[in-house]
């Protein structure tokens, strides 16, 4: 049981003044809060999960540098963007599979923001070649799917995302028995928590019970994709 809190309300009043004032003399003015309220806690609480993801899978990383490693970097990508804004006003965390971080594959995230808190398992938006291989496992293993989805942890703990296609996805019939869960656009479960959640000694094990209870469905998605579990 964890007994150490990570993430504290400067975490959260430091985001809330980056939103308000999302521009680079800013940040460097504030940088030192940015390290100590955000980046610092949240590569400790990587690495202290590290021991906990290998129990879960040892395939699955957490790597706590700074540059390169399981945390998302705080500066956006805006080359693509008409929000010019240079800076992300959450934090987060992707556990990814061994094989790499350029495939598509699942993995566990850890989203920190003012206005939102959670945790995610699976695999959002995946490409369409990788949504394919996904919906033909659920259609060819029904049952390891459906145990994966409906076990009493995971429906204890979070929810599928519950956004689908309008129309089945090409080769399906609207007929077939799983045909909801085969127009999911993600193959993700969440959990929310509450800013005082995050801030909470307990906040580590919430975490971690979230990531088991969504083991029997990232392993579904592992497999299916190819990869060792």
């Amino acid at each position: 049981m964890s007994t150490k809190a990570y993430f504290t309300p400067r975490l959260f009043a430091f985001l809330r003044e980056l939103k308000a004032n999302n521009n680079r003399a800013w940040f460097l003015a504030h940088k030192s809060a940015y390290e100590s309220d955000a980046r610092e806690p949240m590569l400790r609480f990587i690495e202290d999960f590290a021991p906990r993801l290998r129990r879960i899978s040892k395939h699955y990383l957490a790597d706590p540098r700074p540059v390169g490693g399981s945390m998302f970097r705080i500066y956006r990508d805006v080359r693509f963007s008409h929000d010019k804004s240079p800076y992300k006003t959450h934090v987060a965390a992707h556990f990814t599979h061994d094989a790499g971080k350029d495939i598509h594959s699942p993995g566990f995230y850890l989203h920190l923001s003012p206005d939102e808190v959670f945790v995610g398992s699976g695999i959002w938006h995946p490409d369409p070649e990788t949504a394919a291989k996904i919906r033909a496992a659920i259609a060819n293993s029904s049952p390891a799917w459906t145990r994966g989805v409906t076990t009493p942890a995971f429906k204890a703990k979070c929810a599928l995302d519950g956004e689908r296609l309008n129309r089945p996805p090409r080769g399906f019939h609207a007929d077939h028995k799983l045909i909801e869960d085969l127009k999911l656009k993600n193959f993700i479960a969440t959990a929310s928590f509450k800013e005082r959640e995050a801030c909470s000694p307990r906040f580590m094990d919430r975490f971690t019970e979230v990531c088991e209870a969504t083991t029997p469905l990232m392993r579904f998605l592992t497999t299916a994709l190819g990869l060792t579990w």
